[in-house]
């Protein structure tokens, strides 16, 4: 067994047993590691200590349940292994920065810790070939896009709290942008592409802290007026690494598909190619067949690569 298949067992195990009291020298005996190798190799993979990364998973379950049922939350508490109210509305609070109660009723969207898919740290695939991967598809593949342009909404986000992708708690702020994008599309009606959005960041001038996130609709045609404070934004043609991911729903396709596509593509494709790209991303929304897909387009800062 590879090291990163035993902190994969362990990561499976913790999931099937969260409602559980789950101690760390009975996970590394499970897999055959002594506790402090175990621990040391938990954090390096999963880039949390076993027992934080226990805890978020539960507070991540938690933000579901508060969403999905109607239970009280000393009843979610219990159900996640904690007894006591008052420490689990700490531990919410001091990951979440709302109570639960005031998070049920705001219901804003949030970053959560979700569970790492570990094998992708450590699989190449060729461009153009699918990698199949827990209900999750990604192919990969330079083009060169011609110009296009969306009208939407943006807005600036703080780089820690969103940095880096799926490893972060806090308010979800692209996330919010999109929110509000759905609510007032109606004033978009014969403006944008009912089927087409985008979510595109980009590098926001004289900051090294925020970036700037935009949200929108692609546009049917130019000369257009736009309704107060909407603005257009532009998608430069150039050659761009494409990632296209599909997912069984779009909530696993915006969540789960594209977190697990971002870190692959940094963390592995692209060092591995020795591919330089822009602070410049595009998230290409669509409906396929009926699957969610999305493209992933990284601008590359050498339009000869690859050519």
């Amino acid at each position: 067994m590879h090291a990163w298949e035993a902190i994969d067992q362990s990561v499976n195990y913790i999931e099937s047993h969260i409602s559980e009291e789950l101690d760390t020298k009975q996970l590394a005996e499970q897999v055959y590691l002594s506790t402090f190798y175990f621990q040391r190799l938990f954090k390096r993979l999963v880039h949390k200590s076993v027992k934080e990364y226990i805890k978020l998973r539960r507070l991540a379950i938690a933000i579901d349940l508060l969403n999905n049922t109607d239970w009280k939350i000393i009843e979610i508490a219990n159900h996640l292994g904690v007894s006591d109210h008052s420490n689990f509305t700490r531990m919410f609070k001091e990951t979440y920065h709302l109570t639960p109660e005031e998070y049920r009723e705001k219901r804003p969207r949030m970053n959560m810790i979700r569970r790492p898919n570990l094998a992708l740290n450590y699989l190449l695939v060729d461009e153009k070939v699918p990698l199949i991967i827990n209900g999750i598809v990604l192919e990969i593949e330079k083009r060169q896009l011609t110009e296009e342009r969306y009208v939407g909404i943006e807005g600036m986000v703080s780089v820690d709290q969103q940095l880096p992708i799926g490893q972060q708690t806090g308010i979800d702020q692209p996330g919010e942008l999109w929110q509000r994008f759905y609510q007032e599309k109606p004033l978009l009606k014969g403006i944008v592409d009912e089927v087409m959005e985008a979510g595109i960041s980009f590098a926001a001038s004289h900051s090294q802290t925020h970036f700037g996130y935009f949200v929108g609709g692609k546009e049917l045609e130019r000369a257009i007026v736009l309704p107060t404070g909407w603005v257009i934004k532009h998608v430069p043609s150039g050659y761009y690494l494409v990632c296209k991911i599909e997912a069984e729903t779009k909530e696993m396709l915006v969540t789960n598909a594209l977190n697990e596509a971002y870190r692959y593509l940094f963390d592995v494709w692209l060092p591995k190619h020795e591919i330089k790209v822009e602070a410049f991303s595009v998230e290409r929304y669509q409906e396929i067949a009926s699957i969610p897909t999305m493209e992933l387009c990284l601008k590359i800062k050498n339009s000869r690569c690859g050519q």
